[in-house]
């Protein structure tokens, strides 16, 4: 899998901006190309895809914050450490994206999600995951908590 074969869609921010109705924001992943390595990486050893718990999401940036900036999205295996899929995007893109989890989050109790992740292979819903951290390290690999999405009584 090359980072070449992801398309990401982002739908539900707006609102955040303008002071909307709270939605809940989500990612779109659309994966093309060869797809076996994904798939057996979304799997667990008991054979079932993983879960939401069991995967996490992060934005390690590859130089210092500002707007034009690039970063690494990741989305890992929770348990062994191992990366799911990767791909580039934007700082700015990504942490408007952080915003508006968190604007969510704020505004909704009832929901254990912040923000949904949908991993579509050609097209097809593959797994979707409702998730409520997502991390960002600076290009050094340090925890930048006042840009990452965690979780009150979350302790890193």
């Amino acid at each position: 899998m090359r980072r070449e074969h992801f398309t990401v869609t982002v739908s539900n921010i707006e609102w955040a901006e303008t002071n909307g109705e709270p939605r809940k924001p989500e990612v779109s992943i659309d994966v093309t190309g060869s797809t076996t390595m994904l798939r057996e990486r979304l799997t667990g050893p008991d054979g079932e895809l993983l879960d939401a718990g069991e995967t996490d999401v992060s934005l390690r940036l590859q130089a210092p914050l500002d707007t034009d900036t690039t970063g690494v999205i990741s989305v890992t295996n929770r348990v062994t450490g191992e990366f799911v899929l990767e791909l580039n995007e934007t700082a700015e893109n990504v942490l408007t994206f952080i915003q508006a989890a968190r604007s969510y989050g704020e505004s909704e109790t009832e929901d254990d999600g912040r923000y949904e992740v949908e991993i579509l292979i050609e097209g097809e819903q593959f797994v979707t995951y409702d998730k409520q951290t997502f991390l960002v390290y600076d290009v050094d690999g340090n925890l930048m908590r006042q840009h990452s999405l965690i979780p009150s009584g979350v302790e890193l």
